[in-house]
């Protein structure tokens, strides 16, 4: 009987260092690990924008200054990158993965797959459209309908006067997209106040200044009164200032642009006149990422949304901002 007690003793001991084992890299299974122990999988969107580029940037920055390895990988906007990448980072047993997804649908199964080995995930940027909001730990990003809702109330304050209907062509960003999808409802929310004032044309422009500029060249065209271009990132702005300039029209004047980002060129061209108002969208989240992976290493509970702050910009603020202007 002592002998069965015995191998009863050790075969649980086996099996819990198995469970151990299969329970992945979760930092926070084992008691917090010394940071330069820590592993973190990152996958990014790509590198379709300044803006992307600049969060990029201070991502790995941040990491590197905190002594945390991460591993990255670039998706080049295709959602089934992303979630080889994960899958990888499920294989390599990293302590988070943490990822910005390309679109809102279609990640239940690699995130089970994630909780499943133990390794808790973080959002970052753009949230997922899940039932299940247990397979991720928290959202690190902005409130983009609030950006929609801040781009429309300037376009409804500069036409509060406006008597006749005022011609809206808007540049969505990628389709199926979190930004995309809330900065157009918040928008749309807000002139709605205001009858005259009308989207006569929407149409991705894929977060890109290539693709802002060709959708404007094709809108201007089948639009050619339009008063107003509402673009979902600057780098579709300034694709159609070029697109605007292409045809003989002055941008900020003869059509006026709004954009979401304010990333250094945009700001310039918001500076030079050629767009009217800048909804700031901060890309420097590396610093708060790192504070929700320390968190997690130490065994707590980050907050399961966490909202940059930002603000707006008009062409003066701009032109006091821009010296010091780190993206």
């Amino acid at each position: 009987m002592k002998k069965l007690i015995g191998i009863a003793a050790v075969s649980g001991a086996m099996l819990l260092a198995l469970t151990g084992c299969a329970s992945g890299g979760s930092a926070a299974s084992e008691g917090p690990k010394p940071l330069d122990e820590l592993v973190v999988g990152f996958a990014q969107v790509g590198a379709e924008s300044g803006w992307r580029t600049a969060n990029t940037k201070d991502i790995q920055a941040s990491f590197e200054e905190a002594g945390i390895e991460l591993k990255f990988s670039d998706a080049q906007q295709k959602q089934e990158n992303q979630i080889k990448a994960i899958r990888s980072y499920i294989q390599q047993q990293v302590d988070v993965i943490a990822f910005s997804p390309v679109v809102e649908t279609g990640w239940d199964a690699v995130l089970n797959e994630a909780k499943a080995a133990g390794i808790p995930v973080v959002l970052t940027d753009r949230a997922v459209d899940s039932q299940d909001d247990s397979l991720y730990v928290s959202f690190l990003g902005s409130d983009f309908v609030e950006e929609g809702e801040k781009a429309g109330q300037w376009v409804l304050d500069e036409y509060a006067d406006a008597s006749e209907p005022v011609q809206i062509i808007q540049l969505e960003g990628t389709t199926g997209a979190a930004p995309a999808i809330d900065r157009a409802e918040g928008f749309a929310e807000v002139i709605s106040a205001n009858p005259n004032l009308e989207v006569v044309a929407s149409q991705t422009g894929d977060f890109t200044r290539a693709g802002g500029k060709q959708v404007t060249e094709a809108l201007l065209k089948s639009n050619p009164d339009v008063d107003l271009i509402y673009a979902h990132n600057d780098d579709m702005g300034l694709g159609a200032i070029e697109a605007i300039e292409a045809a003989g029209l002055e941008p900020g004047v003869d059509i006026k642009i709004v954009t979401v980002d304010a990333v250094k060129d945009g700001m310039q061209a918001l500076a030079d006149g050629k767009i009217n108002f800048i909804v700031e969208c901060s890309p420097l989240l590396g610093a708060q990422l790192v504070d929700i992976v320390k968190q997690i290493n130490d065994g707590e509970t980050p907050e399961k949304r966490i909202i940059t702050e930002e603000t707006t910009f008009t062409q003066e603020e701009a032109i006091e901002a821009l010296p010091t202007r780190q993206y």
